[in-house]
């Protein structure tokens, strides 16, 4: 049996562009992908903060250092620049496999640049502002 576990997210990223025109997807920074460990067309959802909306795209590379989260296509309706977001990335294993797995979570600043990863088997808490 395989199940459906978190492999990554980074937590609180800040849409840097909505481009209606492109074709799909979502430009991520490349350090970002290769932190938080997402693959070039990898399928993600992203969780918009602001507006309560969630959809499923894939990942595109951005410019490392860029800060780059552009979403793409029509999910573009969907997203403002400046919206907060988190971006989710599942994996499959089988139980055995998941009671050893921690998820890499990776935390961004206001800028998209990487201000921590959460150490494995620390519980996410409510975040409040």
């Amino acid at each position: 049996m395989q199940i459906e576990l978190l492999k990554c997210k980074l937590h609180r990223a800040t849409v840097t562009d909505a481009n209606l025109e492109y074709e799909g997807s979502i430009t991520i920074d490349r350090d970002l992908m290769d932190a938080a460990g997402l693959l070039v067309h990898e399928k993600v959802h992203v969780l918009d903060l602001n507006n309560g909306a969630r959809f499923e795209t894939y990942v595109i590379e951005g410019g490392r250092g860029s800060g780059t989260i552009c979403v793409n296509g029509a999910a573009a309706r969907l997203v403002m620049p400046k919206d907060l977001v988190i971006i989710i990335a599942y994996c499959h294993m089988t139980p055995e496999e998941a009671s050893k797995y921690e998820p890499t979570v990776i935390k961004v600043d206001a800028d998209n640049q990487q201000i921590g990863v959460l150490p494995p088997g620390y519980r996410m808490q409510p975040h409040f502002d």
